[in-house]
């Protein structure tokens, strides 16, 4: 029981601080010790001193029978009862002075200092003298009481050990409690976590809306099972997504190739077809794996400084056959100078996609404009088409998503997610907004690079 609570964090750190906090104590107390036994040491001796000192100019003044006469007189007056005298012959025996007999520990043999044990009014005290030896072989012996002092100081030491071991039990209960409610707020996280392991990626850790550090902990685990949960259904999404926009193609290509299989020559339209089948498959496959490889950022180790306005001329005139076709114009606004570090690659496919579809959704006869904005770097493809409604814009950029208005164009649904992907691994977005009539879309690119 014991060993499990110490494996404990909580009680751990309780316990550290526990012991901090002793040691503080302690040093609090050594200096409370010295500020204050030390102190009464020194008073003491001091007052000792000076008693010394006065029966020392008595005895050279008037000789041993003047410091018998100054003892007599301390003692009859009575005047300090802590204070200890005695003057004792060289045999020991006392000859003035309060105390009846030679304490025991006291050296005969050595003057200085002592501390000795002594029986006054019935009671045991601790008393504190200094032995002097006299010419002639005799003894005297000053002091005081310093019991009360010995009680201070016993005072003292049972308070730190009693706030001690209070401190100790703080810290132990301290810590349970602290161990409870951080094992209450991790219990929390685990439960979570076991239930998305279980399937379930909608669920999210609690909040208490105290804004402390478990809190933010929260909240950037729900960001990130927000962003887990949007990729999980992404990638759901596509799975379904392609599973649905390949099932007709290979249905048709499969439907083709046995009616050519039966026929007895060759039909060369529905060998196109089967072949504009194949192709519409590849395109696919290439946009997916466009897609993964733009988000595995492995493309901006290629980066490099592009001229926007002859890229963007280029990307034009490739789709100029296809506006003549449906004689639908295309104007151009492209002003020199303006750059962005990226892929030229990935940027020109980026805003073919855009021209793709405004030329495709634009009506016969239909005008499309871009226009390169120099600040901050973007490039706006805008057409008079059927646009998109405002409320499916943002599903606009998901993979294989297609609008009620697109259901009979062709395609598969993921220009749109490529150019939101060229975007987004060029430090910027892509904006879609109503042209009125059509769309407006808006590649920005980030900043213009440093010159």
């Amino acid at each position: 029981m014991i060993r499990r609570y110490l494996r404990s964090t909580a009680v751990r750190l309780s316990l550290l601080w526990a012991a901090l906090f002793i040691i503080a104590a302690l040093v609090l107390a050594a200096f409370t010790w010295w500020s204050t036994v030390d102190y009464l040491d020194r008073e003491t001796n001091a007052v000792i001193l000076a008693d010394v000192r006065a029966l020392a100019d008595r005895y050279d003044q008037s000789g041993l029978v003047g410091l018998v006469e100054a003892l007599n007189e301390r003692v009859g007056a009575n005047a300090d009862e802590s204070a200890v005298y005695l003057l004792t012959g060289p045999s020991l025996r006392p000859l003035a002075g309060n105390l009846s007999a030679w304490p025991l520990g006291a050296d005969r043999a050595a003057g200085g200092w002592y501390h000795v044990p002594l029986v006054k009014g019935g009671a045991a005290a601790t008393t504190r003298v200094m032995h002097f030896e006299l010419p002639g072989g005799f003894h005297l012996l000053v002091g005081r009481n310093i019991q009360e002092r010995v009680r201070i100081r016993a005072r003292i030491l049972e308070a730190m050990g009693w706030g001690a071991a209070l401190v100790f039990g703080l810290a132990i209960v301290g810590g349970l409690i602290f161990r409870r409610l951080v094992i209450a707020r991790v219990e929390a996280i685990q439960r979570t976590a076991a239930a998305i392991v279980e399937g379930d990626l909608s669920r999210r850790v609690p909040t208490r809306g105290t804004g402390d550090e478990f809190d933010l902990l929260a909240e950037t685990i729900n960001r990130m099972l927000q962003q887990i949960e949007q990729l999980v259904d992404s990638v759901r999404n596509v799975s379904n997504a392609i599973a649905h926009d390949l099932r007709t193609p290979l249905a048709e290509l499969r439907a083709r190739l046995e009616q050519m299989l039966s026929a007895p020559e060759r039909d060369t339209a529905e060998i196109e077809a089967a072949l504009a089948d194949v192709d519409r498959l590849i395109g696919m496959f290439n946009a997916l794996l466009r897609l993964a490889e733009i988000d595995s950022g492995v493309r901006r180790a290629g980066f490099e400084n592009v001229e926007l306005a002859p890229l963007l001329r280029d990307v034009i005139e490739l789709y100029e056959p296809i506006a003549e076709a449906k004689s639908v114009e295309i104007a151009a606004d492209l002003p020199e100078g303006v750059s962005v570090e990226g892929d030229p690659q990935l940027l020109a496919q980026a805003v073919g996609n855009l021209v793709d579809n405004a030329v495709k959704y634009a009506p016969q006869g239909g005008h499309v404009r871009v226009r390169l904005e120099a600040s901050p770097p973007a490039v706006v493809v805008s057409d008079d088409g059927p646009g998109i409604p405002e409320a499916e814009r943002p599903r606009a950029v998901q993979r294989f998503w297609r609008g009620d208005r697109s259901r009979g164009t062709p395609g598969v649904g993921l220009g749109l997610s490529v150019v939101e992907a060229v975007a987004r691994l060029h430090g910027g977005r892509l904006d879609l907004d109503d042209n009125k009539p059509g769309l407006r879309a808006t590649l920005l690119l980030g900043r213009r690079p440093a010159a």
